[in-house]
Formats: structure tokens, C-alpha cells, sequence
């Protein structure tokens, strides 16, 4: 697919990677000065929207860079001009609603290295596509790295083939545990009446099994939530066969707070956890924010994280099927 759109000129960043052929994050810029303002870019986003889709699938990440992209209201309105469906966020990380569709991300201290992952990947129903936006830039660190998922998974195979294939022949499980209420001091401190929208036990029971997921009460007024089984890989429509590393063994297996194991109770092996961790590593790509940059994600094609930041860092997040 060549680059023919009179409304963006392909830019450059700084960590920008050639993966399989493709420029991960591809940079789109206004074409001429006078461009950058929001309804130009409005009306550009309308106009291509079909293509756009296209170059997000393609390349995995896109960057709108130099556009005077604001505020949250602004960035709602780049999210509304894609016409996506909206898919409300579960999970352990506490967030707050800023503005219609635009959440903050991750509010967990900004110490903390937030680990690669799919957004909600091991929900029933995840997103299809991730928008980030920068409104403040950190002085120092807060990347949002991310990873080609498939590569992880050409690399795993190449070391543990039979490893591979038995957990995913077997399918994976996973607990993780959770407060009533959010603990901004974790990053993984969201409580389940805010992640449930109830504070009904029943009711938050009926909502979870909807999500593919049951609920044991804790004494303490938590709850540990179980899930699977679910594959240790997938493959996507539109996405050249490849076979993606759709799940989160490495963030959750052995943590305090949560755990990962096979379906029949097998442990997964220590030395493919930690291979994984460090090939996940070697594969990501990373950025310096800008304000202002808008960055687009197929969400089940890369992996994304968090570096450790200086405050203040404010990027807020959109998550659409």
C-alpha cells in the first residue's frame, strides 16, 4: 500500500523501527504549515478514514505529529472522527473519566515501569484500537514502548517450540486480586466496584462472568478473579497470518498479586517466562512523547508499556472496538 494522501506528509521520530518491512510508528505530519490546526486535521481524519484504517493495520502505530491537538474536548473529537464504537476499559488499572470518551492512563506512580501488554487482553471482548495523547510530556523517561507482537511469538518458537505449542494446546489460566476500592498508590490498585461499576456483589458476579471471568469473595472485602482458559497465541483477520503473543503470561505469572499457570494446573516453566520477558524486550520500540502527539495503535498487533517518568506526564488514553 503506497503513501498517496495530499492531507499528511510522512514524517520521521527518533526510535523508529523497520519491522518485516513496515515503519513502526509510521509519522504523519500536516502537509504545510497553514494545516496544523484542529479542523484541518478533522477534516483530514473524515476524509481518510477508510485508508487510515488501513495504515494502522499495516504498520501496527501511527503517529500524528505537529498537529495543535490541545486538550482532552480535542482529542475526544480525533477519537469521534474515526466513527469507532466505543468499549468501556476493564481491568486492574486505576483511571478516571476526563471527558466523554477520553480516560487517563494508567494512574499508578509514575516510579513504576507499567509492563507490556495488550489492552484487556484477556477479556472476552477487547479493543481493536488504542489512542494515546500526549497533553503534558515528562521531562525525563515515560515512553510508551511497545512491541510487534508476532515477532515475540517467531522468537519463542524458534527456542521453546514445545513449549509453545503445549500451553497453547492446553490454554492458560490466570488470577488476579483486587480491592473494593481503587489504590492509586499500585498500578494495578483499581478496586472492583469501579471496574464493575457496581458496588453489588451480585451484581458484579453476573457482570464478570459476561466478561469471561468468576469471582471468589476475600475477607478483606477483595475479590480474586479467575480467568481462561485462554490462548497463549491468536492470529487476526488482515494481519498476514501472523501468529501474535495475545496473551500476559510474563506480566502476571508468579507477581503478588496475580498469577498465570496452564488450564490442567501445569506451572509454566521458569525459563520460558524469563526468556520471554527478555525477548519482549529486545523487540520494543520506543518514542519521546511531544505534546500534542496523537498516537494510534492496532491494538492486537503490538504490545505496549509504560517507562518509569519524572513527573508531571499526562497522556490520556481512548479505547474502541
Amino acid at each position: 500500500m503506497e503513501f498517496t494522501c495530499k492531507d499528511f506528509e510522512v514524517g520521521k521520530c527518533q526510535g523508529q523501527k523497520l519491522v518485516d518491512g513496515e515503519t513502526m510508528p509510521l509519522v504523519l505530519q500536516p502537509p504545510e504549515a497553514d494545516k496544523a490546526d484542529m479542523e484541518s486535521l478533522l477534516l483530514a481524519l473524515k476524509t481518510n478514514k477508510d485508508w487510515l484504517e488501513q495504515l494502522i493495520v499495516k504498520n501496527s502505530a501511527v503517529l500524528l505529529r505537529g498537529f495543535d491537538v490541545k486538550n482532552a474536548k480535542e482529542f475526544n473529537d480525533i477519537v469521534e472522527a474515526f466513527g469507532w464504537d466505543d468499549i468501556r476499559y476493564v481491568g486492574p488499572a486505576p483511571r478516571t473519566q476526563v471527558y466523554k470518551r477520553v480516560w487517563t492512563a494508567n494512574e499508578g506512580p509514575l516510579s513504576e515501569f507499567i509492563y507490556y501488554h495488550h489492552e484487556m487482553v484477556l477479556i472476552k471482548e477487547h479493543p481493536k484500537w488504542l489512542l494515546l495523547f500526549c497533553e503534558v510530556p515528562p521531562p525525563e523517561g515515560g515512553e510508551t514502548p511497545f512491541v510487534p507482537s508476532f515477532r515475540v511469538t517467531e522468537r519463542m518458537l524458534e527456542e521453546f517450540p514445545e513449549a509453545v505449542e503445549e500451553m497453547d494446546a492446553k490454554g492458560l489460566k490466570y488470577t488476579f486480586t483486587a480491592l473494593s476500592k481503587n489504590d492509586t498508590s499500585s498500578m494495578r490498585g483499581r478496586g472492583w466496584e469501579d471496574t464493575f461499576g457496581t458496588s453489588d456483589r451480585a451484581e458484579a458476579e453476573r457482570r464478570a462472568n459476561a466478561l469471561g471471568m468468576d469471582l471468589e469473595w476475600l475477607a478483606n472485602g477483595g475479590v480474586k478473579a479467575v480467568l481462561g482458559p485462554r490462548s497463549l497465541t491468536k492470529v487476526f483477520d488482515g494481519r498476514k497470518g501472523r501468529r501474535m503473543w495475545f496473551n500476559t503470561v510474563v506480566g502476571m505469572h508468579g507477581k503478588e498479586l496475580s498469577s498465570a499457570f496452564m488450564a490442567d494446573g501445569t506451572e509454566i516453566p521458569e525459563n520460558v517466562v524469563k526468556r520471554g520477558q527478555d525477548i519482549i524486550e529486545e523487540e520494543s520500540i520506543q518514542f519521546k512523547w511531544e505534546k500534542g502527539d496523537v498516537l494510534l495503535f492496532d491494538n492486537v498487533a503490538l504490545l505496549h508499556g509504560r517507562r518509569p517518568a519524572k513527573p508531571p506526564r499526562r497522556v490520556l488514553v481512548a479505547t474502541c472496538k
